[in-house]
Order: C-alpha cells, then structure tokens, then sequence
C-alpha cells in the first residue's frame, strides 16, 4: 500500500518514478494527503462537507454532463478533475400523456443527468438540497455545460416548478467510499459536497439512498453515472451512435387533477408506468436515429427500483455486450440481455438495414406499461 506519507519517506529517481506513473496519467488525479493506493485505485478520500450557501444558480453544471439519451464524448486524453453540481429539488413531470406528479428530481428531470467519466477520473460533487424552492429549468442556462440545452431542446416531461421540502442524499454507485459520510442526508438549504474517484469501470446507478430508499427512487431520484474504460472498449473506433437509456418504474395514482404516489403499490412492486428515460413516450416520439450499417453503441441502466428488464431490440443481435460496462464482462450474440434492479450493460449490435426498430422490455408486462421505444435507420450511403 502506497500513501503519501510514505512516498516522503522514498529515496531515489526510479522509486519517485514509480510513485508518479502508478497515481495517475496527469497531475490533475495524484493522491492529496491522506489517501492511499491499491492496486491502481484511490482510496481514503478526506470527509464530505455539509455546510449553507447563498446559492441560486444553474442546479447541474458540467462539461460532461449531459441529457438523456445523450452522452458527452471524453474529449480529452489521461485523467482529469470534474467539478459537478446536481441539486435536488421538486418538479410537477409529465410520464405519459395526461399523467402528472410532483417528482422529486436531480437537476429538474427523471431520470437525473448523465455524468460520463473516464476510470481513475476525480469528481468534486456539490449538491444543495434546494427542495424549499421554485427551481425553473425551462430557461435558457448558457456556459454551464451540454444539460440545460439539451433538455430545452426536448421538454418532453413538461417540467414546471414546484416545492416539497424533504431530505435528500446523493449515493453514487460508482464511488468506493464510506456511506455513512459522503452518502449522508442533507436538509433543505444544506449543501453537500464531497469527492470520489472513478476506480472502477462501468455504467452505474446513482439514487437517493434516504429512508424510505424506496419511496425516494420511485419519486424519480436517480440517474446514470458511465465510467469509461481506461484503456477503452475494443470497438471504440467503429462505433457510430452511442445513447443512454435508463429503464424506471413509476408507483402512481390518480388524486384529482394530478397524480400522487402509491407505497403499497410499490411494496408490491405493481407498477403503473414502466418507461425509457423517464416517459412512455421519450423515445417514441424522438426516436434515435441511425443508418443502416452504423454500429450501435447503448448504455443500459435498469434503475428499477425493484423490477426487472430483459432488454432488447427487435431485429438485431447484440453481437458484443459488456455486463455492467465492464470491458471484463463480455457476451457475444445475445437476444435478450436481463438486468436487475441497478444492473446495467454497455450493448452493441450492427443496424441490418433500413427500417423500423423497436426497443423493448421482453418482459412484455413491462413493455405494455410504456417500457418500449423506437430507432429509425434510413439508407446508408452507397
């Protein structure tokens, strides 16, 4: 094991040598005072800060930060710092057409925002729960990153402002930390902020981890954190497209002009809406759009919170699929790909020709309740 205390201690070139290539590619990812280093991975990080602010700004900031299905390519090379805000807060979303309900969100939208990294990449969260305000996202946000324009471009949720003071927390499962501290509730008005590195590839759930977890997921507090490869996915200059799809349940029913949710629905795990990116509709009516030829690339988080998916698409083979976007984890010609509550797979496949595709969950329950989208490839050019 290998501190920062001990490197102090070294002596000689080749030992410091070591030291600086085995922490990181760039200066931006070395080991800060007290953390240590397992085989390549960071660990030890300094204790989350709770604290208030005056803060009334953009609530997701972010060069990497991204709107579903969208995914901000890693445009720079080795290892760098993220500085990342998401706060959590209120908004009255649309699921499906005429249906309603004051979510609980991270960043105004359910799912929450994308967050793409690359493994051994540092992230410098802050969150303020912000659940007390009238949070509008509907404006126009420049200079803070790809989320806000993205979002504008596609209102499919009809997100308007809406308060419900409550406890929040943030759990990244794609953080190696201890829970109890970075993962801790903040109350409204409190800001959170902590560190983690990205020790481990893969495409990873990050939820609400306050009691009741169930009832925070279920009310829309989750979201995709994917962690790329250090080293890359063997196909990564082939691919053509990539696109994120979170698969999630929604528990409502209907209480006058909105809907409310429903914990005994929940408990039983029957739910009324199962959805791609967080509506029946998202990927109906904006369909990914493909040529035939392409090859596709799909990130594929099952958030639940307590269902399962059996991903597929209608009319292509998943001909390479990394289980949790490991590239360790890889499959060949899958039909049909199951994932848990909080599972995930990085999928690809060969668009075979020009046409229609659907996306669905072969559960066909699922599909029935809204878990079913659509990819249009048109010719490709001869």
């Amino acid at each position: 094991m290998i501190t920062v205390r001990s490197v102090a201690r070294m002596t000689g070139g080749v030992l410091l040598a070591m030291f600086i290539a085995g922490c990181s590619q760039t200066p931006t990812n070395h080991l800060k005072d007290g953390e240590f280093m397992i085989d390549g991975k960071i660990f030890g990080l300094a204790e989350a800060e709770v604290f208030t602010e005056d803060y009334a700004g953009p609530p997701v900031v972010g060069d990497y930060v991204t709107a579903l299905p969208f995914l901000k390519p890693l445009d720079y090379k080795g290892n760098k710092t993220h500085e990342v805000r998401i706060d959590t807060f209120s908004q009255m979303v649309e699921v499906a057409p005429g249906v309603s309900f004051n979510a609980w969100t991270y960043g105004g939208t359910v799912p929450g925002p994308t967050l793409h990294v690359r493994e051994g990449d540092r992230v410098i969260f802050t969150m303020k729960n912000r659940s007390d305000e009238e949070v509008v996202v509907t404006d126009p946000v420049k200079g803070m990153g790809p989320f806000y324009s993205q979002l504008q471009g596609n209102l499919y949720q009809k997100n308007r402002p809406s308060t419900s003071p409550m406890p929040h927390s943030m759990d990244f499962h794609s953080g190696t930390v201890a829970a109890d501290d970075k993962w801790r509730t903040i109350a409204p008005g409190e800001t959170i902020r902590f560190e983690w590195v990205a020790n481990y590839p893969g495409v990873y759930m990050y939820h609400c981890g306050t009691p009741s977890v169930l009832m925070h997921t279920a009310m829309g507090q989750y979201g995709a954190v994917v962690v790329s490869p250090k080293n890359g996915f063997p196909t990564d200059d082939k691919v053509d497209h990539e696109f994120v799809i979170v698969q999630s349940e929604y528990y409502l029913e209907k209480a006058g002009d909105t809907y409310i949710y429903n914990h005994q629905a929940a408990m039983a795990r029957d739910p009324s809406h199962v959805t791609f990116n967080g509506h029946v509709s998202a990927l109906i009516d904006s369909p990914l759009r493909v040529k035939e030829g392409d090859r596709v690339r799909l990130y594929v988080l099952n958030a639940g919170p307590s269902d399962t998916s059996s991903f597929h698409v209608i009319g292509a083979i998943l001909d390479r699929v990394w289980y949790e976007g490991n590239v360790e984890n890889e499959w060949r010609g899958m039909q049909t790909v199951l994932l848990g509550a909080s599972n995930s797979a990085v999928m690809e496949f060969i668009v075979p020709e020009a046409g229609l595709y659907k996306l669905v969950d072969h559960e066909f329950a699922d599909a029935e309740r809204g878990a079913a989208g659509t990819m249009i490839a048109t010719p490709r050019d001869r």
